[in-house]
């Protein structure tokens, strides 16, 4: 008899699977091309460099690497962002919105990232559980001697104030746990969510 339980375990042993493979590299070219050209790349040169040397890489190094990636491919960013598109700036990223386009887009940096493999990775896991508003990555940017990624998403505007209590429920149920804060955990997934503070969920 198949039971409920052996349902569940079959749909996230699916979905682990199917995570695998995209972090890795392996996912289908129209889910984000540049996204996982970039994710092959920093993966591949992370293997690369721990055989020839077994120390970790810092990601001043990583970013070296990716920009010669970047120039290799020609994924730089060349379209002007204009200042008067602005509409928010935290020390994660800058966002501009483009009403006639109905879109936003962000210059992230990575900061709170420990290497941009794990930016990448995020950008992945975002698209794959929320495809509505997926991210597309656009290329890159130097600014002020600084590296961006150039994403675009669709800008949803908020309707109704959001009650963290029916956050915390719906999470609940699709089994994460609230760590601290509003910061969650699936442990069977392995999967981190943080800040879904009032201003982040709409």
């Amino acid at each position: 008899m198949f039971s409920l339980d052996n349902s569940r375990n079959f749909e996230l042993i699916k979905v682990k699977h199917e995570l695998q493979d995209l972090i890795q590299g392996n996912g289908r070219e129209e889910q984000g091309g540049i996204i996982q050209a970039t994710a092959r790349f920093l993966r591949g040169s992370k293997t690369a460099g721990a055989r020839l040397e077994e120390i970790q890489h810092s990601k001043e190094q990583e970013t070296e690497k990716l920009i010669f990636f970047i120039n290799e491919n020609q994924f730089w960013y060349h379209a002007d962002i204009s200042e008067n598109n602005k509409i928010g700036e935290g020390a994660e990223q800058q966002v501009y919105y483009f009403p006639e386009k109905n879109i936003v887009i962000k210059l992230n940096d990575s900061i709170y990232f420990a290497y941009w493999e794990d930016y990448i990775n995020n950008l992945i896991l975002h698209n794959y559980f929320f495809p509505s508003i997926q991210y597309s990555l656009l290329g890159f940017l130097m600014k002020n001697n600084v590296l961006y990624a150039v994403v675009e998403q669709l800008f949803v505007r908020a309707t109704a104030h959001i009650d963290l209590e029916n956050v915390r429920d719906f999470l609940k149920q699709n089994g994460f746990k609230n760590t601290k804060n509003n910061d969650y955990y699936h442990s069977e997934l392995g999967i981190i969510l943080e800040d879904l503070h009032d201003e982040n969920v709409i």
